[in-house]
Order: C-alpha cells, then structure tokens, then sequence
C-alpha cells in the first residue's frame, strides 16, 4: 500500500485521469460554466458558491444577472438593496455588506482587478478561493478551487492533512497545485467538485460505485 505521506506522480495521474473520464459522462451544467460567461459573471457565481449549494445559486443567478448585469450596475445599488437582494440564498447581511464594497471597488476600477495576487486578496470577499478562481477564469492559470469539497476528496484519496484550515495547510495546498496542474486545470477542477458532490460525499459516500477506489487510501485503509 502507499504511504500517506508519499503523493506518486503515478497516482496523481491516475486521479487526473479517472476524474476527466468521469467528468466526460457525469458533468454538471451551470451558468458560469458557459462560454459565454463574462469575468463579472464567473467572479459572482464564485462569491455565491462559498456559502450556497450549486443548484441554489443555477437558479437565482438569472434574476441577479438580469437586475445587475455589470460591476457598474451593482457598484450604483444600496448596500441595504443588495442584502435584500441575496437574502434568497440565505446569506446574512455581513455577506450583502461585503459584496456591496467589492462591487464598490470593481466598479471604481471599471471591472478591472490589480495586477498583483497579494493586491486581489486584499480586496472585500475575495480571498485565497475567489482569487484562485479569478487566476483559474480570467488569468488562465493553472489555480486549484481549494475548498472543504476539494478538500475531502484529495484527503480521502492520497491522505489526510494536519492542520484545521485548509488555507494555512502546506501538505493540502501543494497537493491541490499539483494535482490540478494539468492543460485542462479548469475541467479537472470542475470534475472534482462535481465528484466530491454526486460520489465522496460527506455522508455516505458512494465507495462501490467509485473510479478511485482501487487506489483510495480511505477504501483501502477500511478493507485492513
């Protein structure tokens, strides 16, 4: 069996591999995985799916897009507009607040975010993930959408990490670089949240139907 605390590249290729395959057959549809879809668009979608499932924010994203179709649009709203505006999706005011000064902001910048990484992070709601995104959609760079759904799977597969946030954790952040280091960085990062979602569930994964499970350090480590 391999260690846990040796990622082959044999196995990352495996993982890549087995996920596209899957990813081919399984994929999901959303707005912001269209061709069409704009740089405010991709942005948006990804401040909404932090907190909210994908399904939920396929939905709503329509009607927002409609009432707010640019950052100079949602930069001319009233914060007190825009929290009422999301409360559909369940998210509480703090959040409207924060999306009200990151349309603030972009709209300033006439949608156009700073050049360096660091300069991004700084602004309101966008952080390690939404700029990975941002790198990922309008930067074309090779960026993993770390979250807890990536998180499971790449640690129920190659082994699980030490620290508590998945930001600060060095094992979990190289991995996450290197797997998703591929030509096709964006399918694979899509395909491992939509696996994540439909197979390795949080509860109850579906193990006997899995495309890993014959190199899955969870399966194997359950089968001792």
């Amino acid at each position: 069996m391999k260690s846990i605390n040796i990622i082959y590249e044999s196995d990352i290729e495996f993982f890549q591999d087995q996920l596209l395959n899957w990813f081919s057959e399984n994929r999901r549809k959303f707005p912001w995985r269209n061709d069409s879809a704009t740089n405010y668009e991709l942005i948006i979608s990804e401040v909404f799916l932090q907190r909210t499932k994908a399904e939920t924010v396929g939905k709503f994203l329509p009607t927002f897009f409609k009432r707010y179709p640019s950052w100079k649009q949602l930069g001319e709203a009233t914060e007190e507009e825009i929290q009422s505006f999301i409360k559909p999706l369940g998210l509480y005011k703090q959040r409207g607040t924060r999306l009200f000064k990151l349309a603030q902001e972009l709209a300033k910048r006439n949608g156009r975010f700073p050049k360096e990484r660091y300069q991004v992070e700084e602004i309101s709601m966008m952080g390690q993930y939404i700029t990975n995104a941002y790198e990922l959609y309008i930067l074309k760079k090779k960026s993993p959408l770390l979250d807890v759904n990536m998180a499971r799977l790449l640690e129920r597969f190659f082994g699980k990490r030490k620290l508590a946030d998945i930001r600060y954790d060095p094992y979990l952040q190289t991995l996450a670089y290197r797997v998703i280091n591929i030509e096709k960085s964006k399918e694979l990062n899509w395909a491992i949240l939509d696996y994540a979602t439909l197979i390795c569930k949080i509860v109850k994964p579906k193990c006997e139907v899995c495309w890993l499970k014959t190199k899955c350090i969870n399966i194997l480590m359950q089968r001792l």
